[in-house]
C-alpha cells in the first residue's frame, strides 16, 4: 500500500464521517425549531383562551350590572311615582282644608254681622246721617284688618293704584273693602291697559257709565278690541282731562267724533299708532280748544291737508308738547302748517323719520322759537343746517341719535345759542370729534351728555370738556362703545366730576383696573356700566370701596369671578341692581355671597352663567324677600327646586325669565 492510496483513504474516511456528523447536527437543529415553533403556537393559544375567559367574566359581570341598575331605575321610578301621588294628594288636602276654613270663618262672619245689624236696627239712630250698614261695618272692621283703621283719604290713594281686576277682588273682601270700592275719588283715574288683553265693550260702558261724571284720566293704551260703544261712552265724560287711545285698533275718524261731542275740555290726548286720518285733525282742530298734550306717533293716514286744517281752526293754538314720531308722511308744507299753529310749542318729539330734512326744520323753526326740548332719534338726512336754523329757540333738551351728517358745527352752534341747554344726547353721530367737545366746554348748566357710539371720541376730547365749566355739575355721563378712551380719561373724571351720579362705560376695551380703581373715588357715583370691559375682581373690589353703588352692571366681563363679586358686596350692601349676565367663571358662590350682603337687591341678571345651581338660588330666595326682577336665562343646571324657592321666600317676585333652563318642568314653571 503505497502513501498516495493511504492518504486518499484517509480522507475519504474524513469526508465520511464529517456528513454523518453534519446531517446529524442539522437534524437536531431542525427538530429543536420545530419544538420552538410548536410551544409558541401553544403559548399563543393559551394566552388568546386566557384573554376569551377574562372578556367573558367581564361581560358576564356587566351584564349583571346593567340588569340590576335596571332594576333599581325601575324601583326609584315606582317610588317617585308614589311620593309624586303622596304630595299631590297632599297639596289637594291643604288646598281644601284651606278653602274650608275660609268658607267657616266667612259663614262666622256673616252670622256675627246678622246678629250686629240686628241689634243695631233695634236701637235708636245716635250717629246722624251715618248710614247703620257703615257705622256697623266700621265697627267689624276694626277688628278685622288694619285697612279699616287708616284714614279714608289713605285708602283712596291705596285703591288709585289698583287695577279693574283688583278692584273687583277687592269689592268682595268685606263690606268696607266694598264701600271703598265705590268712592269717587278710586274712579277718577281709570287705567284699562293693564287688563288690556281681556278687556271688551260690555264692561268699558258699564264702568263709564257708571262713573262718568268722576273719570279725568282715561288710558286704555294698546286695547284693541273696543269699538264704537265705549268710544260714545268716553264721550259721556264730561269732565274728561287726560286720554290715552294709543294701539286702539277699533278707533277711527267716526270713533273720535262721537268722543269729542262731549269731551272738549281734553289737555292730554294720545292718539298714536291709530287708524286716524285727516278728519280727526279737523276735529282736533275745531273741538279742544284747551289741548296742550297731542301725540299723533305712527299714524300714518292723515296728510298735509290735516295740518292745515290743525292749523286754520280755533283748537290745538294751546299745544305745548307735540309728537310726530315716525309720520315720514309729512312734507315740508306739513311743517309749515304746524309752525304757523303751533307757535308756543316746548317739546317736540320726532323720532324714527328718515324722511325728515333741513328745509322741514327750517320750516317749523320760522315761527315755533319757543321750543325748549328737541328730541330727533332716528332722523339720519339733518345735518348742522337743521341746529343752525333752530338757533332762535331756547333749548334745554336736546336728543340726535343715528346721524352721520351731524358734525363738530353743531356742538358750536349749542356753544354759541343755547348757554342754558342741560341734556345732551348725540348717540351714535360718527362724525362728533374731540373738537366738538372742546367746544362744549364752556357750558355752564350742562347735567347730561350722552356720546355713545361717537367712535372719534378719544382722551384728548374728553379732556377738553373735563378742564371746563360743565365739568363739576354733570350728573350722568355715558361714554358706550367710545373705544379711544383709556385710564387717563377716568383719571380726569375722578378729579373733575364730584357730582356725577351715573356712568356707562360698555365696551371700552382700552381700560383696565387700574383707571377703574380710580373711580372708586368718586363717592357720588351710584350706577355704573362696565359691561364688555377687562375688569378684573380687584378693579371690582376697589370700585367698591365707598360703599355707596346702587347699580352695577358687568356683562359679558370675563376675568370677574366668585372672589370679586364678594369682597364688592361686602363693601356694597345698598346695593339695588346687579347685571353679572355672560359672566362665565361666576357660579352659585357668587349668588350665595350677593344674597347674604345685599338684602336690599331688588333686580338681578345672572343670565348665561351655566355654572349657577339650585343651592345659589336657594339662599337668594331666603334673604333678598325684596326681589321684584330675575333673570336666570341660559342657567341649564336650574331645576324645578329653584321655582319652590322662590315661591315661597320671594313673595314679590314680578318678572321671572328662565329661557333655556331645559331642567325646569312645563309644570312647575
Amino acid at each position: 500500500m503505497t502513501p498516495e492510496l493511504y492518504k486518499r483513504a484517509h480522507n475519504f474516511h474524513t469526508g465520511n464521517v464529517k456528513r454523518l456528523f453534519f446531517g446529524a447536527w442539522k437534524e437536531y437543529w431542525l427538530t429543536k425549531k420545530r419544538e420552538e415553533k410548536l410551544e409558541n403556537e401553544k403559548i399563543a393559544l393559551s394566552a388568546k383562551h386566557y384573554s376569551l375567559r377574562l372578556l367573558r367574566s367581564v361581560v358576564l359581570k356587566w351584564n349583571a350590572c346593567v340588569k340590576g341598575r335596571k332594576q333599581r331605575i325601575i324601583e326609584a321610578s315606582r317610588k317617585l311615582q308614589k311620593v309624586f301621588k303622596h304630595e299631590k294628594l297632599s297639596k289637594i288636602m291643604r288646598v281644601w282644608h284651606k278653602e274650608t276654613q275660609c268658607s267657616k270663618k266667612a259663614r262666622e262672619f256673616k252670622r256675627l254681622e246678622k246678629i250686629v245689624m240686628e241689634n243695631h236696627l233695634k236701637d235708636d239712630d245716635n250717629e246722624g246721617s251715618e248710614k247703620p250698614e257703615v257705622a256697623t261695618h266700621k265697627h267689624l272692621s276694626s277688628a278685622r284688618d288694619r285697612m279699616a283703621q287708616l284714614p279714608e283719604r289713605a285708602v283712596v290713594q291705596i285703591f288709585k293704584y289698583l287695577n279693574i281686576v283688583d278692584l273687583a277682588s277687592c269689592a268682595q273682601v268685606n263690606r268696607f273693602w266694598m264701600l271703598m270700592t265705590q268712592v269717587n275719588a278710586v274712579w277718577s283715574i281709570i287705567d284699562f291697559s293693564s287688563v288690556k288683553d281681556i278687556i271688551h265693550d260690555k264692561v268699558v260702558v258699564n264702568i263709564l257709565r257708571k262713573w262718568r261724571p268722576s273719570v279725568v284720566r282715561l288710558n286704555l293704551r294698546g286695547c284693541s278690541s273696543l269699538q264704537w260703544p265705549s268710544f260714545k261712552c268716553i264721550g259721556e265724560c264730561k269732565n274728561l282731562q287726560e286720554l290715552n287711545v294709543s294701539e286702539c285698533q277699533g278707533l277711527n275718524d267716526e270713533s273720535m267724533r262721537l268722543i269729542s261731542e262731549g269731551c272738549q275740555g281734553l289737555l292730554y290726548l294720545n292718539l298714536s299708532y291709530t287708524d286716524i286720518t285727516n278728519g280727526t285733525l279737523r276735529l282736533l282742530s275745531r273741538s279742544f280748544p284747551h289741548l296742550q298734550y297731542l301725540s299723533l306717533a305712527f299714524c300714518r293716514r292723515f296728510t298735509d291737508n290735516g295740518l292745515r286744517y290743525l292749523a286754520s281752526g280755533r283748537g290745538c293754538s294751546r299745544l305745548s308738547y307735540l309728537d310726530l314720531s315716525g309720520c315720514v308722511q309729512i312734507t315740508v308744507q306739513g311743517f309749515q302748517y304746524i309752525g304757523t299753529k303751533c307757535s308756543i310749542i316746548q317739546h317736540l318729539i320726532i323720532n324714527d323719520m328718515p324722511t325728515l330734512t333741513d328745509s322741514c326744520v327750517k320750516a317749523l323753526a320760522g315761527n315755533c322759537q319757543q321750543i325748549t326740548s328737541l328730541i330727533l332719534s332716528g332722523t339720519p338726512a339733518l345735518t348742522d343746517v337743521a341746529f343752525q336754523a333752530l338757533s332762535e329757540c331756547k333749548l334745554v333738551k336736546l336728543r340726535v341719535g343715528g346721524n352721520n351728517w351731524i358734525t363738530d358745527v353743531s356742538f358750536k352752534v349749542i356753544q354759541k345759542y343755547w348757554p342754558n341747554i342741560s341734556h345732551i344726547h348725540v348717540a351714535d353721530c360718527q362724525r362728533i370729534t374731540d373738537s366738538g367737545l372742546k367746544a362744549i366746554s364752556t357750558l355752564r348748566k350742562l347735567h347730561v351728555l350722552n356720546l355713545s357710539y361717537c367712535t372719534r371720541i378719544s382722551d384728548t376730547g374728553v379732556k377738553q370738556f373735563l378742564d371746563g365749566h360743565s365739568s363739576p355739575k354733570i350728573r350722568e355721563l355715558n361714554l358706550t362703545h367710545c373705544n379711544r378712551i383709556s385710564d387717563a380719561s377716568l383719571f380726569k373724571i375722578s378729579q373733575r366730576c364730584q357730582n356725577l351720579n351715573y356712568l356707562s362705560l360698555r365696551y371700552c376695551d382700552q381700560l383696565t383696573d387700574s383707571g377703574i380703581e380710580i373711580l372708586g373715588h368718586l363717592s357720588s357715583l351710584f350706577s355704573i356700566d362696565l359691561s364688555g370691559t377687562t375688569i378684573s375682581d380687584s378693579g371690582l373690589a376697589a370700585l367698591g370701596q365707598h360703599g355707596k353703588i346702587k347699580q352695577l352692571t358687568v356683562s359679558e366681563c370675563k376675568n370677574i369671578t366668585d372672589l370679586g363679586i364678594q369682597v364688592f358686596c361686602e363693601n356694597t350692601t345698598a346695593l339695588d341692581y346687579l347685571d353679572v349676565s355672560y359672566c362665565l367663571q361666576l357660579s352659585c358662590e357668587m349668588v350665595k355671597n350677593v344674597s347674604i350682603y345685599c338684602h336690599k337687591l331688588t333686580a338681578l341678571n345672572i343670565a348665561g352663567c351655566p355654572r349657577v345651581t339650585d343651592i345659589g338660588l336657594q339662599f337668594l330666595s331666603e334673604n333678598c324677600h325684596y326681589l321684584h326682577t330675575l333673570d336666570v336665562s341660559g342657567c341649564i343646571h336650574l331645576s324645578d327646586k329653584t321655582i319652590k324657592a322662590l315661591w315661597k321666600g320671594c313673595k314679590g317676585l314680578r318678572i321671572f325669565k328662565m329661557l333655556y333652563c331645559r331642567h325646569i318642568s312645563n309644570f312647575t314653571a
